[in-house]
């Protein structure tokens, strides 16, 4: 990802998530040096991921799919090559949080490995005052 990507990471976050991620962030993330990629399919950006290394441990911060791209195997090519990124950059393990309704991107991790260790309760928004609870993953990389 480069700062001149971030127009089409916008549109795809926001097509995505009901509460995406600020431009702030995206910008933040790659100002202080996270692992920030996009997929491209054709000319079109459809996905991107952002993942911080860092003592033995990688978090996987951000994996997103426009609607139109997802369950065709966009998410699980980005994530496989974030788990090849951080096991060459010598992280042990992996991290992420996934809101507890995503069956789909909850199948995802737990086909390729990750398993739930803990929940977070009330860690998402949802909807104008609710909140959702979010599961923890992690998948040991060596």
């Amino acid at each position: 990802m480069r700062a001149d990507d971030i127009d089409d990471v916008m549109q795809v976050e926001t097509s995505a998530y009901s509460h995406p991620w600020t431009e702030g962030i995206v910008r933040d993330c790659l100002r202080v040096g996270y692992s920030c990629w996009v997929c491209e399919l054709g000319d079109r950006l459809v996905g991107h991921l952002v993942m911080s290394i860092a003592a033995g441990e990688a978090h996987l911060l951000n994996l997103c799919v426009t609607p139109d791209n997802q369950s065709r195997g966009v998410g699980r090519r980005m994530l496989r090559r974030a788990i090849r990124i951080a096991a060459e950059r010598h992280a042990d393990t992996m991290f992420l949080e996934v809101r507890e309704r995503n069956l789909v991107a909850r199948q995802l991790y737990e086909s390729e490995g990750f398993c739930e260790i803990s929940r977070r309760r009330g860690y998402y928004p949802e909807g104008q005052n609710g909140r959702e609870d979010a599961f923890v993953y992690a998948k040991a990389l060596l």
